[in-house]
C-alpha cells in the first residue's frame, strides 16, 4: 500500500506539475540541458573504454570530441521531430484544422522546441567556456539567433512551422561531425572521407538552401497569417531565416571547395 501511494504521487506530480501544458516550456529546457550533460559523461566513458585514439588526443581535442556528440545526438533528435512535424504530422495542415497555421501548437511540438532550446543553451555555455577551440564568433551568433526564435516560438506557440523548418537544417550536423572524426583519426585520403563529403554537400543544398527557398516562398503564400503574428514574431520569422541564409550560403561555398580539393587529391 505504501509504495502504491508513492507511485500515485509520482504519477500526480508528473502529470499535474512536469508534463502540465503551462510547465512543458521549462521541463523540456531543463531536460535538454540534463540530456546534454548525460551524452557528454557517456561519450567520455564509452571513447576512454573503446577508442585508443580517444586517450592520445589532447584535452582541447577531446572537449571537441564530446561536444560533436551532443551536437550529433540533438541533430538526430530535431531532425526527426522535425520532418514528423512539418511534413507528416496534420498540426500544420493547411486543410485539417480550423484556425490560422501561424498560432497552432502541442505538447509534443512544445516539447520538442524546448529540448533543442536546452541544447544550444548547454552548447553555448561549452562554447564560451572554451572559446575559440569550439567554435568562432560565428557559432555564437548562429546559436543566438537560434536559441532567440526557438524559445520565442516555445513559449508564445507563434511560428512553431517555420521553427521546424529551419530546425531540419540541423540534418546535416551529424555528416560535418562524421567528417572531423575521419580527420582526427587521420583518414582524410579513405573512401569513407569522400563520400562523406559528397553527402554533406547533397544534404547542405537541400536542407540549408532549397528548404530555406521553400520557407519564404511559404512565407510569401501565407503573408496574410504572418502579418498577424506579434511584432517580434514576425521580425524573427524574416530576419532569423535570412541570416542564417546568408551563413548557410558563405559555409556552402567552403564545402564546394573542401570537396573540389578532395577530389583533386584523388585524381
Amino acid at each position: 500500500m505504501e509504495i502504491q501511494s508513492y507511485q500515485n504521487q509520482a504519477e500526480l506530480l508528473l502529470k499535474e506539475y512536469l508534463l502540465a501544458d503551462s510547465f512543458i516550456p521549462y521541463t523540456s529546457v531543463i531536460c535538454g540541458i540534463c540530456a546534454c550533460k548525460m551524452v557528454y559523461d557517456l561519450t567520455q566513458l564509452f571513447s576512454s573504454v573503446y577508442f585508443k585514439s580517444y586517450l592520445m588526443l589532447s584535452k582541447v581535442q577531446r572537449n571537441e570530441w564530446n561536444n560533436r556528440s551532443i551536437s550529433t545526438v540533438h541533430a538526430i533528435f530535431i531532425t526527426v521531430m522535425s520532418l514528423y512535424f512539418v511534413f507528416w504530422s496534420n498540426l500544420f495542415s493547411d486543410h485539417r484544422y480550423a484556425g490560422l497555421i501561424m498560432f497552432r501548437s502541442s505538447a509534443l511540438s512544445t516539447f520538442s522546441l524546448g529540448v533543442s532550446v536546452g541544447y544550444f543553451l548547454a552548447d553555448i555555455g561549452m562554447i564560451t567556456w572554451f572559446y575559440p577551440s569550439l567554435g568562432g564568433m560565428e557559432y555564437v551568433i548562429h546559436h543566438l539567433l537560434s536559441v532567440a526564435a526557438v524559445a520565442y516560438s516555445m513559449l508564445s506557440g507563434e511560428g512553431q512551422l517555420y521553427t521546424f523548418m529551419v530546425l531540419i537544417s540541423e540534418t546535416t550536423t551529424p555528416g560535418i561531425n562524421l567528417r572531423w572524426y575521419l580527420d582526427t583519426a587521420g583518414m582524410k585520403r579513405s573512401r569513407a572521407y569522400l563520400i562523406n563529403g559528397v553527402v554533406i554537400f547533397v544534404t547542405w543544398l537541400v536542407a540549408r538552401i532549397l528548404l530555406f527557398m521553400y520557407l519564404f516562398y511559404h512565407v510569401y503564400l501565407h503573408y496574410d497569417q504572418v502579418k498577424q503574428v506579434h511584432g517580434y514574431g514576425i521580425l524573427l520569422i524574416f530576419v532569423v531565416p535570412l541570416v542564417l541564409s546568408v551563413m548557410n550560403l558563405m559555409w556552402f561555398g567552403k564545402i564546394i571547395r573542401g570537396l573540389r580539393k578532395t577530389l583533386a587529391k584523388r585524381q
